[in-house]
């Protein structure tokens, strides 16, 4: 009775809001992953390439895995710069407003770069792999070794 008596004070509203709460939690509940990176008084110090390759030297699961995940940016520049030059070329051909050649040129840029991704989500079949814990991983791994040097 008392359950009832206190859905019942809620109202529907009230009811309403905590079910959309909950919807909505569960929905984002992939962010959780980053807390542990996102939820620092202090920001993790850059890392370079060299710290990167021996991420990949040492993890013999993930290191592959990010590795393909650092290539596959480069099929994306390649089908950005392709994409870019293909359209801005055909309207500066055929409009020559310098606008229009801006505009289009980017929109090109944005198309190439998505379908190059998508091609290297294909040819390195990266859709086997999940790229958010390898990211992850990653992200650990250096906060362990920059943090550990900094303790002893």
């Amino acid at each position: 009775m008392a359950e009832g008596s206190d859905s019942s004070s809620m109202g529907f509203l009230g009811r309403h809001y905590k079910e959309v709460k909950e919807h909505w939690k569960s929905n984002f509940a992939f962010l959780d992953y980053y807390k542990k990176t996102f939820g620092r008084t202090e920001p993790l110090p850059k890392w370079t390439d060299a710290d990167v390759e021996e991420f990949i030297a040492s993890d013999p699961f993930y290191g592959p895995q990010l590795n393909a995940i650092r290539e596959s940016r480069k099929y994306a520049i390649f089908g950005a710069l392709l994409g870019a030059a293909h359209l801005g070329g055909v309207s500066l051909r055929y409009s020559k407003s310098p606008h229009g050649f801006v505009l289009a040129t980017g929109f090109g840029a944005l198309c190439g770069g998505v379908l190059g991704l998508e091609v290297a989500e294909h040819w390195k079949q990266l859709y086997k792999i999940d790229k958010q814990a390898a990211n992850l991983r990653f992200l650990y791994w250096w906060e362990d070794k920059t943090l550990g040097n900094q303790r002893n």
